[in-house]
């Protein structure tokens, strides 16, 4: 018989809450058999689940995970998901740099603000 996994186990050994592959679930990303009442997730959903979590980790939305996971059962397989995968993380890193260049501004700003009101604090204690 095939490795299965319970809900627990994977919970714990990815450090999310039970909630978190619930909500995975429900949105369709993992796809676990029932025995009763209990989930049972196969090799291939824990799988699954480490790339969801590196994907959003990545920053990825849950919409752009199921993309990339529904590729590899395409036509196009591996190779397709691949592409896509490339374009999303190309796209990603555009994101975070304008972010980072943001940021950059941002602090510059406060720098230079902060630099005004000390000065002129110490021109007011003079």
């Amino acid at each position: 018989m095939s490795e299965s996994f319970t809900i627990a186990q994977l919970a714990e050994e990815f450090g999310i809450t039970h909630r978190a592959v619930r909500f995975y679930e429900q949105e369709g990303l993992l796809a676990p058999t029932r025995r009763g009442n209990r989930r049972v997730y196969t090799a291939g959903d824990r799988v699954r689940l480490k790339l969801i979590l590196r994907g959003r980790r990545l920053g990825f939305s849950v919409l752009e995970i199921r993309e990339i996971l529904s590729l590899y059962e395409s036509e196009g397989g591996e190779g397709a998901q691949l592409r896509h995968l490339v374009g999303k993380i190309r796209e990603r890193r555009a994101i975070l740099r304008q972010q980072r260049a943001d940021i950059d501004a941002i602090l510059d700003e406060l720098d230079r603000l902060e630099g005004a009101c000390t000065d002129r604090l110490l021109d007011a204690a003079d």
